[in-house]
């Protein structure tokens, strides 16, 4: 079911929210500086062309650098790549088959506003990602 999903998703929405994902992250690599939004970019980038069975993951170990990240990338390209979400949701839900896409696309504005700190894994790795992150806090400590 998941790899029917994805079909659909790609050739009603995933290709062209693909593409405006990896127009963003080239034009954030252009400048040295927003190379590490470009990345984020293009790994948004992979996520929209290919969303189900995969789920993003909060990292416990992420700190004030990604949260500075995440204000920067609002400004920047955050706000009008959820805007493709919402715009594409709304369009696919006027159909009976576009239901479920326009639920995973309202699903993806969350990351598509703060993409920092936040992995995406497969959604049988889910407890694996969540303990990797836990463990490496617990070894480094709170603050190191």
């Amino acid at each position: 079911m998941r790899t029917l999903l994805n079909i659909i998703w790609l050739v009603l929405s995933g290709l062209w929210l693909a593409i405006g994902y990896a127009i963003a992250g080239l034009v954030m690599c252009l400048l040295i500086v927003t190379i590490p939004f470009g990345l984020q970019a293009f790994k948004l980038a992979g996520y929209a062309l290919w969303p189900f069975g995969r789920t993003v993951v909060k990292r416990v170990d992420a700190g004030a650098p990604s949260v500075l990240g995440n204000v920067l990338w609002l400004i920047l390209a955050g706000w009008w790549l959820a805007l493709g979400h919402l715009a594409t949701a709304l369009l696919l839900a006027l159909t009976i088959i576009g239901i479920p896409l326009a639920v995973a696309n309202i699903k993806l504005v969350p990351i598509a506003l703060w993409p920092f700190g936040r992995e995406i894994v497969r959604s049988d790795e889910v407890t694996t990602a969540v303990d990797r992150y836990r463990d490496a806090v617990a070894v480094r400590g709170p603050g190191d």
